[in-house]
Protein backbone atom coordinates (compact mmCIF):
# COMPACT_ATOMS: atom_id res chain seq x y z
CA UNK A 1 0.00 0.00 0.00
CA UNK A 2 1.18 3.68 -0.39
CA UNK A 3 2.24 5.26 2.58
CA UNK A 4 0.27 8.54 1.48
CA UNK A 5 -2.36 10.47 -0.05
CA UNK A 6 -1.63 14.59 -0.97
CA UNK A 7 -5.10 16.48 -2.01
CA UNK A 8 -4.50 19.76 -1.75
CA UNK A 9 -2.79 20.51 1.26
CA UNK A 10 -3.88 17.73 3.21
CA UNK A 11 -1.30 14.78 3.81
CA UNK A 12 -3.01 11.26 4.23
CA UNK A 13 -0.34 9.11 6.07
CA UNK A 14 -2.38 5.45 5.51
CA UNK A 15 -1.44 4.17 8.52
CA UNK A 16 -0.79 6.93 11.09
CA UNK A 17 -4.64 7.43 12.01
CA UNK A 18 -7.81 7.28 10.80
CA UNK A 19 -9.24 9.85 8.74
CA UNK A 20 -12.90 10.76 8.68
CA UNK A 21 -15.00 11.61 5.02
CA UNK A 22 -17.97 13.29 6.25
CA UNK A 23 -21.50 13.18 3.88
CA UNK A 24 -22.98 16.11 2.64
CA UNK A 25 -26.43 14.78 0.74
CA UNK A 26 -27.68 17.43 -1.84
CA UNK A 27 -30.49 15.25 -2.28
CA UNK A 28 -34.02 14.84 -1.43
CA UNK A 29 -34.57 11.42 -0.71
CA UNK A 30 -31.13 9.87 1.04
CA UNK A 31 -32.36 6.94 4.04
CA UNK A 32 -31.06 9.62 6.67
CA UNK A 33 -30.95 12.98 5.87
CA UNK A 34 -33.06 13.13 2.57
CA UNK A 35 -34.27 16.74 2.36
CA UNK A 36 -32.29 18.65 4.54
CA UNK A 37 -29.35 19.82 2.51
CA UNK A 38 -30.86 20.17 -0.76
CA UNK A 39 -30.99 23.69 -0.91
CA UNK A 40 -27.26 25.92 -1.20
CA UNK A 41 -27.37 27.99 1.88
CA UNK A 42 -28.62 24.92 4.16
CA UNK A 43 -25.78 22.92 1.68
CA UNK A 44 -22.99 25.45 2.72
CA UNK A 45 -24.21 25.27 6.46
CA UNK A 46 -23.80 21.74 6.66
CA UNK A 47 -20.42 21.49 4.86
CA UNK A 48 -19.07 24.66 6.71
CA UNK A 49 -20.58 22.23 10.14
CA UNK A 50 -18.29 19.26 9.03
CA UNK A 51 -15.33 21.26 8.77
CA UNK A 52 -15.25 22.70 12.24
CA UNK A 53 -16.55 19.34 13.34
CA UNK A 54 -12.68 18.34 12.32
CA UNK A 55 -13.61 16.06 8.85
CA UNK A 56 -10.63 15.42 7.05
CA UNK A 57 -12.77 15.45 3.32
CA UNK A 58 -16.43 16.37 2.49
CA UNK A 59 -17.96 13.74 -0.09
CA UNK A 60 -20.70 15.54 -1.80
CA UNK A 61 -23.64 13.25 -3.70
CA UNK A 62 -26.89 14.40 -5.62
CA UNK A 63 -28.40 10.73 -5.95
CA UNK A 64 -29.36 8.89 -3.32
CA UNK A 65 -28.21 5.19 -3.21
CA UNK A 66 -30.35 4.39 -0.65
CA UNK A 67 -32.12 0.39 -1.35
CA UNK A 68 -34.86 1.27 -4.32
CA UNK A 69 -34.03 5.02 -4.86
CA UNK A 70 -35.32 6.26 -7.80
CA UNK A 71 -32.45 6.97 -10.79
CA UNK A 72 -32.19 11.04 -11.46
CA UNK A 73 -30.99 12.26 -14.80
CA UNK A 74 -27.54 13.66 -15.40
CA UNK A 75 -28.75 17.02 -15.61
CA UNK A 76 -30.42 16.73 -12.56
CA UNK A 77 -27.37 15.35 -10.29
CA UNK A 78 -25.49 18.27 -12.09
CA UNK A 79 -27.86 20.87 -10.92
CA UNK A 80 -27.63 19.22 -7.21
CA UNK A 81 -23.75 19.28 -7.48
CA UNK A 82 -21.98 21.59 -9.21
CA UNK A 83 -23.00 24.83 -7.65
CA UNK A 84 -22.36 23.62 -3.99
CA UNK A 85 -19.21 22.89 -5.07
CA UNK A 86 -18.76 26.09 -7.03
CA UNK A 87 -20.10 27.95 -3.86
CA UNK A 88 -17.69 26.05 -1.16
CA UNK A 89 -14.59 26.86 -3.32
CA UNK A 90 -15.71 30.93 -3.67
CA UNK A 91 -16.02 30.44 -0.08
CA UNK A 92 -12.49 29.74 0.81
CA UNK A 93 -12.87 26.15 1.51
CA UNK A 94 -9.52 24.72 1.55
CA UNK A 95 -10.41 21.12 2.84
CA UNK A 96 -10.29 17.87 -0.18
CA UNK A 97 -14.21 17.65 -1.53
CA UNK A 98 -14.91 13.72 -2.59
CA UNK A 99 -17.89 13.81 -5.13
CA UNK A 100 -20.14 10.87 -5.01
CA UNK A 101 -21.14 9.65 -8.17
CA UNK A 102 -21.25 6.81 -10.55
CA UNK A 103 -22.08 9.38 -14.05
CA UNK A 104 -18.36 10.36 -15.69
CA UNK A 105 -19.97 13.42 -17.00
CA UNK A 106 -20.45 14.46 -12.75
CA UNK A 107 -17.62 13.22 -12.05
CA UNK A 108 -15.41 15.62 -14.99
CA UNK A 109 -17.65 18.58 -14.22
CA UNK A 110 -17.04 17.90 -9.91
CA UNK A 111 -13.22 18.13 -10.67
CA UNK A 112 -13.23 20.73 -13.00
CA UNK A 113 -15.57 22.94 -10.39
CA UNK A 114 -12.76 22.20 -8.01
CA UNK A 115 -13.41 18.55 -6.27
CA UNK A 116 -10.94 16.51 -5.60
CA UNK A 117 -11.77 12.65 -4.86
CA UNK A 118 -13.97 10.69 -6.94
CA UNK A 119 -16.41 7.77 -4.94
CA UNK A 120 -17.82 5.46 -6.95
CA UNK A 121 -20.59 3.34 -5.86
CA UNK A 122 -19.86 0.94 -8.69
CA UNK A 123 -16.62 1.07 -8.42
CA UNK A 124 -16.46 1.74 -12.02
CA UNK A 125 -18.84 -0.87 -13.65
CA UNK A 126 -22.03 1.57 -14.23
CA UNK A 127 -19.53 3.99 -16.32
CA UNK A 128 -15.98 2.43 -17.15
CA UNK A 129 -14.90 6.33 -18.80
CA UNK A 130 -15.28 7.26 -14.92
CA UNK A 131 -11.64 5.86 -14.42
CA UNK A 132 -10.65 7.66 -17.51
CA UNK A 133 -11.71 10.82 -15.65
CA UNK A 134 -9.99 9.81 -12.86
CA UNK A 135 -6.37 9.69 -14.95
CA UNK A 136 -7.17 12.36 -16.34
CA UNK A 137 -7.28 14.74 -13.31
CA UNK A 138 -4.73 12.53 -11.38
CA UNK A 139 -7.79 12.28 -9.03
CA UNK A 140 -8.00 9.57 -6.24
CA UNK A 141 -11.18 7.51 -6.42
CA UNK A 142 -12.70 5.14 -4.13
CA UNK A 143 -13.91 1.70 -5.73
CA UNK A 144 -17.01 0.35 -3.60
CA UNK A 145 -18.18 -3.04 -3.92
CA UNK A 146 -22.04 -3.59 -4.84
CA UNK A 147 -23.73 -6.21 -7.14
CA UNK A 148 -27.05 -4.57 -9.26
CA UNK A 149 -28.12 -1.40 -8.56
CA UNK A 150 -29.94 0.66 -5.75
CA UNK A 151 -32.51 -0.40 -7.24
CA UNK A 152 -32.36 -4.41 -6.84
CA UNK A 153 -29.35 -4.70 -4.66
CA UNK A 154 -31.23 -5.83 -2.01
CA UNK A 155 -32.38 -8.96 -4.21
CA UNK A 156 -28.71 -9.70 -5.24
CA UNK A 157 -27.06 -11.18 -1.82
CA UNK A 158 -26.59 -15.01 -2.79
CA UNK A 159 -22.71 -15.41 -2.13
CA UNK A 160 -21.17 -18.36 -2.16
CA UNK A 161 -17.73 -16.89 -0.24
CA UNK A 162 -18.69 -13.13 0.60
CA UNK A 163 -15.38 -12.14 1.14
CA UNK A 164 -13.71 -13.53 -1.64
CA UNK A 165 -16.35 -12.41 -4.02
CA UNK A 166 -15.64 -9.16 -2.95
CA UNK A 167 -11.86 -9.30 -2.76
CA UNK A 168 -12.09 -10.49 -6.31
CA UNK A 169 -14.52 -7.95 -7.69
CA UNK A 170 -11.35 -5.18 -6.16
CA UNK A 171 -8.71 -6.79 -7.90
CA UNK A 172 -11.00 -6.65 -11.17
CA UNK A 173 -11.90 -2.85 -10.83
CA UNK A 174 -8.27 -2.34 -9.55
CA UNK A 175 -7.16 -3.72 -12.61
CA UNK A 176 -9.48 -2.04 -14.85
CA UNK A 177 -8.61 1.46 -12.88
CA UNK A 178 -5.05 0.88 -13.57
CA UNK A 179 -5.40 0.06 -17.54
CA UNK A 180 -7.47 3.51 -17.49
CA UNK A 181 -4.18 5.50 -16.26
CA UNK A 182 -5.18 5.59 -12.55
CA UNK A 183 -2.16 5.91 -10.51
CA UNK A 184 -2.34 2.68 -7.84
CA UNK A 185 -1.19 4.78 -5.11
CA UNK A 186 -4.57 6.65 -5.74
CA UNK A 187 -6.73 3.42 -5.23
CA UNK A 188 -9.20 3.32 -2.14
CA UNK A 189 -11.17 0.62 -1.57
CA UNK A 190 -14.89 0.24 0.20
CA UNK A 191 -16.39 -2.85 0.57
CA UNK A 192 -20.52 -1.46 0.49
CA UNK A 193 -21.60 -2.15 3.83
CA UNK A 194 -25.45 -2.47 3.53
CA UNK A 195 -25.09 -2.53 -0.70
CA UNK A 196 -25.86 -5.82 -1.59
CA UNK A 197 -25.48 -7.07 2.12
CA UNK A 198 -27.62 -8.73 4.45
CA UNK A 199 -27.44 -8.12 8.20
CA UNK A 200 -25.30 -11.30 8.72
CA UNK A 201 -23.20 -10.50 5.76
CA UNK A 202 -22.81 -6.84 7.13
CA UNK A 203 -21.48 -8.39 10.34
CA UNK A 204 -19.02 -10.94 8.28
CA UNK A 205 -17.64 -7.71 6.33
CA UNK A 206 -16.40 -6.02 9.67
CA UNK A 207 -14.74 -9.39 10.85
CA UNK A 208 -13.06 -9.81 7.89
CA UNK A 209 -11.76 -6.23 7.12
CA UNK A 210 -7.51 -7.52 7.56
CA UNK A 211 -8.00 -10.16 4.79
CA UNK A 212 -9.64 -6.95 2.56
CA UNK A 213 -7.00 -4.76 4.08
CA UNK A 214 -4.17 -7.43 3.07
CA UNK A 215 -4.85 -6.86 -0.67
CA UNK A 216 -2.77 -3.69 -0.41
CA UNK A 217 -4.97 -0.61 -0.68
CA UNK A 218 -6.37 2.29 1.61
CA UNK A 219 -9.68 1.01 2.89
CA UNK A 220 -12.70 3.19 3.32
CA UNK A 221 -15.83 1.89 5.32
CA UNK A 222 -19.16 3.57 5.58
CA UNK A 223 -21.22 2.38 8.68
CA UNK A 224 -22.95 5.64 9.59
CA UNK A 225 -26.38 5.33 10.29
CA UNK A 226 -27.00 2.17 8.43
CA UNK A 227 -29.66 -0.04 9.09
CA UNK A 228 -28.15 -3.05 10.06
CA UNK A 229 -26.89 -0.76 13.05
CA UNK A 230 -30.74 -0.53 13.64
CA UNK A 231 -31.19 -3.92 13.72
CA UNK A 232 -29.08 -3.92 16.41
CA UNK A 233 -30.49 -1.49 18.42
CA UNK A 234 -34.25 -1.62 17.33
CA UNK A 235 -33.53 1.66 16.14
CA UNK A 236 -35.80 2.53 13.12
CA UNK A 237 -34.94 5.89 13.14
CA UNK A 238 -31.46 6.84 11.50
CA UNK A 239 -30.52 9.74 13.28
CA UNK A 240 -31.23 8.15 16.73
CA UNK A 241 -27.81 5.55 15.59
CA UNK A 242 -25.36 7.93 16.50
CA UNK A 243 -23.99 5.82 19.10
CA UNK A 244 -24.42 3.00 17.27
CA UNK A 245 -22.44 4.39 14.66
CA UNK A 246 -19.63 5.06 16.76
CA UNK A 247 -19.05 1.87 18.03
CA UNK A 248 -18.85 0.25 14.34
CA UNK A 249 -16.42 2.83 13.48
CA UNK A 250 -14.38 1.73 16.38
CA UNK A 251 -15.10 -1.88 14.75
CA UNK A 252 -14.31 -0.42 11.54
CA UNK A 253 -10.75 0.93 12.95
CA UNK A 254 -10.03 -2.72 14.89
CA UNK A 255 -10.24 -4.11 11.26
CA UNK A 256 -7.81 -1.51 9.94
CA UNK A 257 -9.99 0.94 7.84
CA UNK A 258 -7.81 3.95 6.96
CA UNK A 259 -10.96 6.00 6.59
CA UNK A 260 -14.59 6.17 7.68
CA UNK A 261 -17.50 7.92 6.07
CA UNK A 262 -20.10 9.41 8.54
CA UNK A 263 -23.12 12.20 9.11
CA UNK A 264 -22.03 13.18 11.82
CA UNK A 265 -18.48 14.18 11.29
CA UNK A 266 -17.75 16.39 14.82
CA UNK A 267 -18.85 12.89 16.39
CA UNK A 268 -17.07 10.73 14.61
CA UNK A 269 -13.90 12.89 14.46
CA UNK A 270 -13.72 12.42 18.90
CA UNK A 271 -14.70 8.63 18.38
CA UNK A 272 -11.74 7.74 15.52
CA UNK A 273 -9.08 10.32 17.73
CA UNK A 274 -9.92 8.20 20.95
CA UNK A 275 -9.87 4.61 19.12
CA UNK A 276 -6.72 5.77 17.51
CA UNK A 277 -5.27 6.68 20.38
CA UNK A 278 -5.76 3.41 22.58
CA UNK A 279 -4.80 1.58 19.35
CA UNK A 280 -1.17 3.52 19.67
CA UNK A 281 -2.04 5.57 16.70
CA UNK A 282 -2.96 9.14 16.07
CA UNK A 283 0.12 10.61 18.88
Amino acid sequence: MAESLTTRDRVFNWGDRTYVMGILNVTPDSFSDGGEFDQGDRALAQAQALVAGGVDIVDIGGQSSRPGAVDIGLEAELERVIPVITALRRGGLGLPISVDTTRSAVAAAALAAGADWINDISGGTFEPEILAVAAQYHAPVVLMHLRGTPQTMQTLTDYEDLLGEISQFFQTQVAAAVAAGVSPDRIILDPGIGFAKTYDQNLEIFQGLPRLKALGYPLLVGPSRKSFIGQILQQPNPKERVWGTAAACCGAITGGADLVRVHDGAEMVQVCRVADALAGRGR
